[in-house]
Order: structure tokens, then C-alpha cells, then sequence
């Protein structure tokens, strides 16, 4: 038998708000964390207190805390959030994270950033507009030799490869 010891969150905690606009929906994502830093809550507000949007939005920060208090690590906990697909999606106005898929990809994503080192963030695909623009910039550096030598030849002296009649 497996004994599971919940770590419950201190009465004082230290964490930061995060607003955005996901098309012309605005979510507000709290992350609390623990006296060691690690992230221990996640707190998410969406549309009318009450409503259907509001409740599952809400049901999957519980979710994501209790995993959390069990020891869950964080990437385990938003991976299957990436990449989820419904709206609202689109343009934030993150510019770390400029387009989504849904709100629960963009979550996935905001907390992967905050919270997670670049090895586990770069494990999920994860990465800011900074790095992508750095990791597509390198590997425009790489290709750029192989473009600018000759193409190959092609046999007999014709460029489609055809043979002479």
C-alpha cells in the first residue's frame, strides 16, 4: 500500500497574476507558491461566476492543484493540455505567447514558462517568442551553407535530367 502525503499550502503565500485576452475572453491566472518556490496553487477566473465556462475553468485549477499537493510533477499535470483545441483561441495579448489553441493550452503553456526550467519546458515544445525566434534564427544559420553551393549537375549536361534525343 502506497501512503500519499498531501502538502496543503501555508496561510500566507507569495505569487503573482497573470490577465490576458484570448480573442475578446479575458482569464485571470493566479500561481501561489510554496515557502520552498516551487508552484503549490493555481487559482483561474473566466466569465460569470456560476456559469458553465466559469465552473470547468475553474474545476481544472482545482485539478491541476491537487496534483500539485500530491507531488504531481508540473509537466505531467499540463501536458495533456497542450495543444487542446476550442474556443476562445487565437491571439493573446501575451506577447510570450501570441496564438493558442484554447484556454487550457494557454494555461498549459503560461505555467510550463513561469515555472518550469528550459530543459522540461523544451521537452513539451514549450518555448517564448525570444526562443523561438533564437531557435529559428540558428537554424536559418545552419541551412544557409548548404543554399548557397551549386546544385548538383544533372547527367549529360541537361538541368532536368532528361537525355538528349
Amino acid at each position: 500500500m502506497v501512503t500519499v502525503v498531501r502538502r496543503h499550502m501555508p496561510r500566507r503565500r507569495s505569487g503573482h497574476t497573470v490577465t490576458v485576452a484570448i480573442g475578446a475572453e479575458r482569464f485571470c491566472l493566479t500561481a501561489n507558491q510554496r515557502d520552498d518556490g516551487s508552484l503549490g496553487e493555481v487559482l483561474i477566473g473566466w466569465g460569470k461566476h456560476g456559469s458553465s465556462t466559469a465552473g470547468l475553468i475553474s474545476a481544472y485549477a482545482a485539478g491541476l492543484t491537487l496534483g500539485l499537493q500530491h507531488r504531481v510533477p508540473l509537466a505531467d499535470l499540463i501536458r495533456p493540455g497542450l495543444g487542446q483545441y476550442f474556443v476562445p483561441n487565437g491571439h493573446t495579448d501575451d506577447p510570450e505567447i501570441p496564438r493558442v489553441r484554447s484556454a487550457v493550452d494557454y494555461i498549459a503553456r503560461r505555467l510550463a514558462i513561469d515555472w518550469l526550467p528550459y530543459p522540461d519546458r523544451a521537452g513539451l515544445g514549450v518555448y517564448t517568442l525570444t526562443e523561438r525566434v533564437h531557435r529559428a534564427s540558428t537554424w536559418i544559420s545552419a541551412c544557409e551553407p548548404a543554399a548557397r553551393r551549386p546544385a548538383p549537375r544533372a547527367p549529360y549536361g541537361r538541368a532536368d535530367g532528361a537525355t538528349a534525343s
